[in-house]
């Protein structure tokens, strides 16, 4: 029977579950949905066991298409800095995922920067202190339930992401994968394994964290995935962003990742000491990053670089990655949608048939992410009049989108091709924005399931199954290929024009926190 790889991609909305067979060829799908609460404003939450239990479903349908004994392994992305707290006796989880989006932990992120930790926390983990994090939500789920951190301790409590809390329930293995672990403020991107000091400022006991792993694990065997027969290995665990680069083969030098999702990650692989190109060791056992430098100031974890430092993926060496973080891009548009009472659909269909004009948002829902890391910023729409309908307020929301990874990519010089997923990229317009914009070649994947393939080539390396040659091939045969068309001039005129109002978002913000700084 043909070997076949089990990819499962457990996002925010859904898990999904691909068969791939040894041509990399998607032979089978599925999908289960997944719900998301919020208590109160600021807070994001999710149910964990309904989070195990759309893994199940989905994998289930999915081997309902194949037969279960043809998989040899699987490959597994997750949803990164999200946080579980659940029971070491008996598996079951003490409160509500905490998901990566909540805000929770932003007083508590106010106070360690007053305190003048922002600056050791930035250096050691390669992340601004920030709620997005998963450390400060480990923090305030302990003050909850184990206030004085006596369980905790003692290992009767674990914390971990989310492929800590899957892996612990289909495999038995409390392990967390080095590039989440990276996401959660408390790895230490020197050593690549706890730091005892960050540990202690936000409050989590080394004992309720599962040991670090490379993305190549080991991770264990599956003993309670129907219909997959026992035994079955966990070859590859990435976090979803992670593993979309890998997806695009994204290891080479030049190329940025961007997701056009509800946020937006873009991502590149970034030098690290030692460098000489490749991904990470998978063929070159002494490689751990690539020669294409790694964008803005400083080396690794310099607290003035706009974009965050990052562990991509190991086998056994560390690739590192420069990534920022956008908080609202597709959002932006679903929630133009809500507010105009019309699909999302529509609002993309609006904006690639109409000019913004003077019309600019910006849409600071929370604040800003990278590279401007400022919560206190508010959303502004300017340059609209009573003429404005909504077409222009739909270009607007879609141009945002492209302003904001814009101003990401001048931080990471050396760009030479943006590689781009994510539900956003079927805007053909968005694509030509972004390369007029940007002044560099987009190219559109024509798959839609990036981190599910990430996983399964990971995966499929480890059996064997394919060479980094054939994935480079496969990556640069499946996209789409846009050309920049703006003039120099354009593009100034453009770039001037929202960052003059992404200026007045940040000054209201700033006078309505009472600062005029």
């Amino acid at each position: 029977m043909e070997p076949l790889v089990l990819a499962i991609d457990q996002g925010t909305g859904s898990t999904k579950a691909l068969l791939v067979d040894a041509a990399g060829q998607v032979v089978a799908r599925a999908s289960a949905p997944l719900s998301q609460s919020h208590p109160a404003p600021g807070l994001a939450e999710q149910d964990a066991e309904e989070l195990l239990g759309s893994v199940r479903d989905a994998v289930a349908a999915c081997l309902r298409q194949a037969d279960p004994r043809t998989v040899r392994g699987i490959g597994l992305s997750t949803q990164r800095e999200s946080v579980v707290l659940w029971d070491a006796a008996t598996g079951r989880p003490l409160a509500p995922l905490v998901g990566w989006q909540d805000r929770r932990g932003a007083d508590r992120a106010a106070q360690l920067l007053d305190e003048g930790y922002g600056d050791l926390v930035r250096r050691r983990t390669g992340l601004p202190l920030d709620p997005m994090f998963s450390a400060l939500k480990m923090g305030a789920l302990l003050d909850r339930h184990d206030p004085a951190r006596e369980r905790g301790r003692r290992g009767e409590l674990r914390l971990g992401t989310v492929d800590a809390w899957l892996l612990d329930a289909l495999t038995g293995e409390f392990v967390t994968e080095v590039g989440n672990a990276s996401r959660t403020q408390l790895l230490n991107l020197a050593t690549g394994d706890w730091d005892d000091e960050l540990l202690e400022i936000f409050g989590v006991p080394r004992a309720a964290l599962g040991r670090v792993v490379a993305s190549t694990g080991p991770f264990g065997t599956v003993r309670d995935l129907d219909p997959l027969p026992a035994g079955v290995p966990v070859l590859a665990v990435l976090g979803d962003s992670h593993a979309a680069l890998f997806a695009h083969a994204g290891w080479r030098p030049g190329v940025v990742k961007v997701t056009y999702g509800t946020g937006s990650s873009v991502m590149t692989v970034a030098e690290s000491p030692g460098s000489t190109g490749g991904p990470g060791g998978l063929d070159d056992p002494g490689s751990t990053g690539s020669t294409g430098g790694p964008g803005g100031l400083g080396g690794l974890g310099d607290p003035r670089s706009p974009v965050c430092d990052t562990i991509a993926w190991s086998t056994g060496q560390p690739t590192f990655a420069r990534e920022a973080n956008i908080r609202s891009t597709g959002r932006t548009l679903t929630w133009l949608a809500e507010l105009l009472g019309i699909s999302a659909d529509q609002v993309v269909d609006l904006a690639a048939e109409s000019d913004a004009g003077d019309v600019t948002l910006v849409p600071a829902f929370g604040g800003l992410g990278a590279p401007w890391w400022d919560p206190r910023a508010v959303p502004v729409l300017a340059g609209f009049d009573l003429g404005t309908g909504r077409e222009q307020l739909a270009r607007a929301a879609l141009e945002s989108v492209a302003h904001q990874v814009d101003d990401v990519l001048t931080a990471m010089p050396g760009l030479r091709r943006i590689v781009a997923d994510g539900g956003l990229t079927r805007s053909t317009a968005l694509m030509r924005l972004q390369a007029g914009l940007s002044d560099v070649e987009v190219a559109r994947t024509r798959h839609h399931e990036l981190s599910a393939g990430g996983a399964a080539d990971l995966a499929g390396l480890g059996l064997g199954l394919w060479t980094t040659a054939d994935l480079e091939r496969r990556a640069d045969g499946d996209v789409e290929i846009f050309t920049p068309d703006w003039s120099a001039e354009h593009r100034r005129a453009a770039a001037a024009r929202w960052h003059q109002r992404l200026t007045v978002a940040r000054d209201l913000g700033a006078r309505a926190n009472g600062s005029t700084s």
